[in-house]
């Protein structure tokens, strides 16, 4: 053992004296770096730029957003879901049947399962633990509900969820953990939101969870849309996949909106995004929760959005261009051109107002209609019912007494043959094709089957749907061909478009 101790120490001290030998010889420019370079010298700044007195509300803004960020933080998860999928294949010869018969005894050699795994963003938003996200973050590509949704919280733990309800037209889905810790965020007054508020987005993006983006509201719904952005709140705070379910915040630390689309080429943030109001959330939220469903008050109208220019008395109301027959609407006798001023005493300036209204409004309850009828002014009764579940497909009528004026049949010609949209090919959209290509239940319009390459609509895709051309509803080849007809080519054209699940908007400049 001595003759090992004194071993050892003198290997310590041989290596001792070569490393200072070494760094005596690197020092004085005895040894060479690898490179053959000398050390640089070099002297690193040890002021700020700039003194911190001369930024003081700068710096005071750091600390508050820190705060605001770190108070809302816990309350936000991640949503993990997976689903079996059931894959036939044929296949000849099996070689592991022959070698290992035992193996694939119990099961069809032909059958395999893919487990499908999503991610997406929450909320939440009781002291019992219920979680805000998306419809589409816990449902497959066909619409069918996962098989398993996990929760991450914030401190890392994972908890088992179960889903309470979803509803597919909101693009709500509300779940549930088991946790007495959770800390809730408060869902704001949506209304009170206004372009240019400062908003957070928080949520799971790409799998990076608790990440945290800012912007602005950039602009609060608009009143001349008919389609579903019409009543979304828009943001250019950084929305990516993965978003989806989580909050836009407010200063206050409330949750004024849940993130659910983007608008992209790329399908990565460009600064378009779009959430679903906190009143619309917290609505639908307590329907689900006391009645296991959403349940929607309806009038049965339908109205029609003011063109570009055009500006009039009726500016100001919910102009009534469609009837569904047997409808609230139609039992308290509206008419096609009435224009809805006020709903029990209170200014509608638009259809997402009214629409606002009458959700809130308890079933069977008769509510007063102002309306505006040849330019007098008039007072009807109607009865908010719950809406029908076919409302979305519901013939209209133009109105009680008129009757709709008849026309020619048209050929089913399969594209403009002139005009700013020649280069686009369409057929008409059938039930089948809308559940191969996995569209949402209320997808209207026209099936686009080819673009020409080198048009300016390269953008759209075979198997895209366009719902709308500036803003005109398009429900069969028919009326694309007349809108399309119609077109000023020294004008860009607006087409409102969906691609499987998501909605967007395509630009056609002149060229």
């Amino acid at each position: 053992m001595k003759n090992l101790a004194k071993f050892l120490l003198f290997v310590l001290v041989v290596s001792a004296g070569i490393s200072l030998l070494y760094d005596y010889r690197l020092k004085h420019g005895g040894l060479k770096l690898p490179s053959g370079r000398t050390p640089e010298k070099y002297t690193l700044a040890l002021e700020p730029s700039v003194d911190s007195k001369q930024v003081a509300s700068l710096e005071a803004l750091n600390r508050e957003r820190r705060t605001l960020v770190k108070s809302v933080v816990p309350s936000v998860v991640a949503v993990k879901t997976s689903k079996k999928i059931a894959i036939r294949r044929e296949y000849g010869l099996d070689p592991f049947e022959f070698f290992f018969p035992n193996q694939r005894r119990s099961r069809n050699p032909n059958d395999e399962a893919l487990v499908q795994n999503s991610l997406g963003s929450g909320v939440i938003v009781t002291n019992e633990g219920h979680i805000i996200t998306n419809n589409h973050v816990v449902t497959d590509r066909q619409g069918n509900q996962v098989d398993q949704i996990e929760v991450q919280l914030s401190d890392g733990r994972t908890k088992k969820a179960r889903l309470v309800g979803a509803d597919e037209q909101v693009d709500l889905a509300v779940l549930k953990i088991d946790d007495p810790g959770v800390k809730p965020l408060k869902l704001a007054d949506s209304d009170t939101v206004q372009a240019g508020d400062f908003v957070l987005a928080i949520g799971n993006p790409f799998g990076f969870d608790e990440t945290v983006t800012d912007g602005i509201i950039s602009s609060k719904m608009r009143p001349n849309r008919t389609d579903a952005f019409g009543d979304l709140l828009q943001t250019n705070a950084a929305i990516n996949p993965g978003n989806s379910g989580g909050p836009l915040i407010n200063l206050r630390g409330e949750v004024i909106g849940i993130n659910t689309a983007i608008i992209s080429p790329s399908q990565a943030s460009a600064g378009i995004g779009f959430a679903i109001p906190s009143n619309t959330i917290r609505t639908a939220l307590e329907s689900l929760l006391k009645q296991g469903r959403i349940v929607r008050g309806y009038l049965g109208i339908q109205t029609r959005a003011l063109q570009p220019g055009q500006t009039s008395a009726e500016d100001e109301g919910v102009i009534v261009d469609q009837i569904v027959p047997g409808s609230p609407a139609a039992q308290a006798k509206l008419q096609r051109g009435d224009v809805i001023r006020k709903f029990n005493g209170r200014e509608m300036k638009n259809i997402n107002a009214l629409r606002s209204m009458v959700a809130q409004t308890e079933l069977n309850k008769n509510v007063e209609l102002e309306i505006i009828r040849d330019g007098k002014p008039l007072n009807v009764t109607a009865q908010v019912k719950e809406q029908p579940a076919n409302y979305g497909t519901a013939r209209t009528t133009p109105g009680q007494g008129q009757s709709q004026p008849e026309s020619p049949e048209q050929p089913n010609d399969q594209e403009a043959s002139s005009g700013p949209l020649a280069s686009i090919h369409v057929d008409e959209l059938t039930p089948e094709m809308a559940r191969q290509l996995d569209l949402p239940n209320n997808v209207q319009g026209v099936l686009v089957t080819g673009v020409d390459p080198d048009s300016g609509a390269a953008e759209l895709k075979k198997g895209d749907v366009i719902e709308e051309i500036n803003q005109q509803p398009v429900t069969s080849v028919s009326d694309y061909n007349k809108l399309a007809a119609s077109l000023d080519p020294s004008q860009p054209q607006v087409l409102s478009v969906c691609r499987h699940r998501m909605r967007s908007f395509l630009v056609l400049r002149p060229r």
